[in-house]
């Protein structure tokens, strides 16, 4: 029996998830959306993938989740149907319960609801012996509204987002010059394996379309050595920071007399060259590793995504070169998505 599935997304893409999740599993089926969030119910024909992506695998899914039951609530006992519909379910216990909302203008008021209601429903849960740490699967209420909730499970350790609502909480930085850095702060969190072991104090990087500096603060607090290409300033400590070359010239143009550990861009431009452009780098050996954006169009960004990435896989596969590729529309993306590409010693993996 194939489960209904629900995703979360930013609100506006979930049409995205609708599309990229048909493409990438083979399944077809009935959607219900609303701002934040895509239910899908699987029909029963179709050649499905018999091993259909994760969450962490998707791009523009915050986060994926199993339907268990959905579940309409009245005004007054919103927890007895819960409890009943688990129990009449012969659901097994749960390591943790999260309650959840739509990340958007129609979620925002459940917010205070979640945090009041979440105490009283994780009591009532483990003296109905539903809770137990030591269980494989994790439960998520989520609530539409007031009076629905949709029953969710996920193995936290093989499928799902590790940040409640699938939204990572990244601090801004006092002593940083853009909110930019964000976006590079929390792809680190997310893209990068291990990326502690990947960022090393005297490592060097290239930042393209560095103004006014948002990006390079993230290499340079970690210690690596930054040339900083735009024809804009820089501002506040990247400025004068002794680890930063700006250079003012055309990031398209500029490539480093030796090669870098790190290529990072995040300029405004059309996808399809910008991914072109960080092929063209790892391609010629000139860096190893790279974060960068994609600005895609309102309409068609599925298609896009497809476009960018078989650009890369062709350039890269042309020059022979191993590689991994992981993309993701994060929290702090608006209408682009975020990706990391790395040359691999073994193995051509594209990871979307």
């Amino acid at each position: 029996m194939r489960h209904a599935l629900l995703f979360y997304c930013r609100a506006g893409f979930e049409n995205d998830c609708r599309q990229e999740w048909e493409a990438r599993s083979g399944q077809t089926g009935g959607w219900e959306t609303a701002p934040g969030f895509a239910l899908f119910k699987p029909g029963k024909g179709g050649e499905a993938d018999p091993n259909p992506p994760a969450a962490k695998e998707l791009i523009f899914a915050r986060q994926m989740l199993y339907v268990l039951a959905d579940v309409q609530l009245g005004d007054k006992d919103r927890l007895t149907p819960i409890v009943d519909a688990l129990k009449a379910g012969k659901t097994p216990a749960f390591n943790d319960v999260w309650l959840e909302h739509p990340d958007s203008d129609e979620g925002k008021p459940l917010s205070g609801f979640c945090r009041r209601f979440g105490d009283i429903a994780r009591k009532a849960l483990q003296e109905n012996n539903l809770i137990d740490e030591s269980a494989r699967y994790r439960l998520h209420l989520f609530f539409p509204s007031m009076n629905r909730v949709l029953i969710c499970s996920v193995d936290p350790n093989l499928a799902a987002s590790d940040w409640p609502m699938g939204i990572p909480r990244v601090r801004m930085p006092a002593e940083a010059p853009s909110r930019s850095t964000l976006k590079l702060a929390e792809a680190f969190m997310t893209l990068v394996p291990d990326a502690e072991s990947l960022l090393k104090p005297g490592m060097t990087g290239v930042d393209l379309g560095a103004a006014p500096g948002g990006w390079t603060y993230q290499l340079v607090t970690r210690g690596i050595k930054v040339y900083a290409i735009d024809n804009g300033p820089m501002k506040g400590d990247m400025a004068i920071h002794p680890n930063v070359k700006h250079m003012r010239t055309d990031g398209f143009k500029f490539r480093p007399q030796n090669p870098v550990d790190w290529l990072v861009c995040d300029m405004i431009e059309q996808p399809a060259r910008v991914a072109q452009l960080i092929a063209q780098w790892l391609a010629h050996g000139q860096a190893r590793m790279a974060v960068f954006n994609l600005k895609l169009p309102m309409k068609k960004r599925w298609t896009e995504v497809e476009r960018c990435f078989d650009l890369i896989d062709q350039i890269l596969g042309a020059a022979d070169i191993r590689y991994t590729l992981t993309a993701k529309h994060l929290y702090h993306d608006r209408e682009e998505i975020t990706c990391f590409l790395a040359r691999q010693k073994a193995g051509n993996k594209r990871g979307r």
